[in-house]
């Protein structure tokens, strides 16, 4: 019973990993839909998915031009930030309009900061077509 439990949740993580996988590729040429939080899901759902599929998924021009920079150092271009950043904070204005509650709008305005100072702190930004940011010395 265990065995198709684990069965069942590996296919469904599976299922969702493609479905994000899809998205994310629709979004490459769809300008409204952002690729990168979709093939970020992808990945997270094929790793727990199956092995060989998230090494399949890995290897993909798809992952290696939009996540491989973001994965293996944390680093961005600063077209990937603000694809990702400018989709989100829409749909979060549009949240603060339709909300009259007092507290959920301050909540709202802390959190779009937030994401804003976290990527440009914590996330490096790389020029536009390098892939990894260069080794320092010292």
């Amino acid at each position: 019973m265990k065995n198709l439990k684990n069965k069942s949740l590996r296919l469904l993580w599976l299922c969702i990993g493609f479905l994000a996988m899809g998205f994310g590729a629709v979004g490459v040429v769809l300008p409204v839909l952002p690729t990168t939080p979709f093939l970020l899901l992808a990945s997270f759902c094929l790793a727990k998915g199956s092995v060989r599929f998230h090494k399949w998924f890995t290897g993909t021009k798809l992952y290696k031009k939009h996540l491989e920079s973001f994965v293996q150092n944390r680093s961005m271009t600063l077209k990937t930030k603000f694809s990702l950043l400018i989709p989100v904070s829409c749909m979060l204005l549009l949240a603060f309009l339709a909300m009259s509650n007092a507290y959920g709008r301050i909540f709202i305005v802390v959190l779009i900061v937030f994401k804003y100072v976290y990527f440009f702190t914590k996330i490096r930004t790389i020029p536009a077509g390098q892939k990894f940011l260069p080794e320092t010395e010292g």
